[in-house]
């Protein structure tokens, strides 16, 4: 298989024949061996019976049902999963992604890109959408280092190994070009078409933005912390008894001098303080103790996190 195009499917029930034949018309004519797996994440529409339909009239077409509404990046996640190309694509279900921006992707992967992320330079939606996305595509940019304009487009051409080194879970999903930089993979940027909506509605709100960046603290907390979780909690129950000790310091220089030791909130404070820091410093090392439990069951190695090189004759 070359490409396999991965397209989650939530309540599109009236976009999708339209979509089928658009990515027969122009991508099948450029990549001849493809496969489209869709998949529906709990639509409360007729998606599923669609698909079942278009099953029958497009042999390229997979469909996969989830029960219940799983989420975007779990819908990925499957996708990939069973993806079988030597590239993967993925777009939307509702006809804002253009499916002829695909073969010129592809081509940007051969030329050594690993990752391609479309970015919807002119957008056809209402400014409550586009002001908080160019606000959370700035702030991550800023904060993790990896410049994009729009971490979000749904419009993204991966090589196999890029997409199947990703975990997601959650909304990470937003988060994939960042964390395919940070697993070594090169990352490019390609402005795409980005279409008006036709049918349906939008199924992201203002409250995205808020869940965002929760998502990229917990992300940004997991790639410095999750191996040395110590580090973290060690550090502030570290400067936890370092100001305590300083509060007991000054109360016990007061005692010596005057040979009078009066209960006073700021004492109080500094025992809390104390006990809390014994407590954070605690949760450090059990951290520790169960990373090491985890790593010392001797997990696979992805071949795509390292490169033998062949060797050399010294002689």
């Amino acid at each position: 298989m070359d490409l396999s195009i991965v397209i989650p499917v939530k309540d599109e029930a009236e976009s999708l024949a339209e979509l089928l034949a658009e990515i027969k018309e122009t991508v099948l004519p450029s990549v001849q061996n493809i496969e489209v797996i869709a998949i529906d994440d709990g639509s409360r529409d007729n998606s599923w019976e669609v698909l079942q339909n278009l099953s029958r009239e497009y042999d390229f077409l997979k469909a996969v049902r989830f029960q219940y509404n799983c989420g975007k990046a779990s819908a990925l996640s499957l996708g990939f999963q069973l993806a079988s190309g030597k590239y993967i694509a993925t777009m939307d279900g509702d006809l804002q992604d253009n499916p002829a921006e695909i073969p010129e992707m592809l081509k940007m992967l051969e030329n050594g890109s690993d990752l391609v992320s479309g970015w919807k330079k002119k957008r056809y939606d209402p400014w409550h959408k586009t002001i908080p996305s160019k606000l959370f595509n700035f702030t991550v940019s800023i904060v993790c280092g990896q410049r994009l304009h729009d971490f979000n487009c749904g419009l993204k051409a991966y090589k196999a190994e890029v997409a199947k080194s990703v975990q997601l879970y959650g909304d990470f999903h937003r988060f994939i070009p960042l964390m395919s930089s940070w697993n070594g993979f090169i990352i490019t940027e390609k402005i795409v078409e980005h279409r008006a909506r036709r049918y349906g509605i939008s199924k992201y709100g203002v409250s995205r933005l808020v869940s965002g960046f929760l998502d990229l603290l917990t992300l940004m907390f997991l790639r410095k912390f999750v191996v040395k979780p110590l580090h973290f909690f060690g550090m502030v129950g570290l400067l936890l008894c370092l100001a305590a000790t300083g509060v007991f310091g000054y109360f016990g220089f007061e005692w010596a001098l005057t040979g009078a030791l009066r209960v006073r909130p700021l004492l109080v404070l500094a025992g809390f303080a104390f006990v809390s820091g014994i407590q954070f410093i605690s949760l450090g090392l059990l951290g520790e103790m169960l990373n090491s439990k985890l790593q010392n069951k001797n997990y696979p190695i992805a071949a795509s996190t390292f490169t033998i090189l062949p060797p050399k004759n010294f002689f």
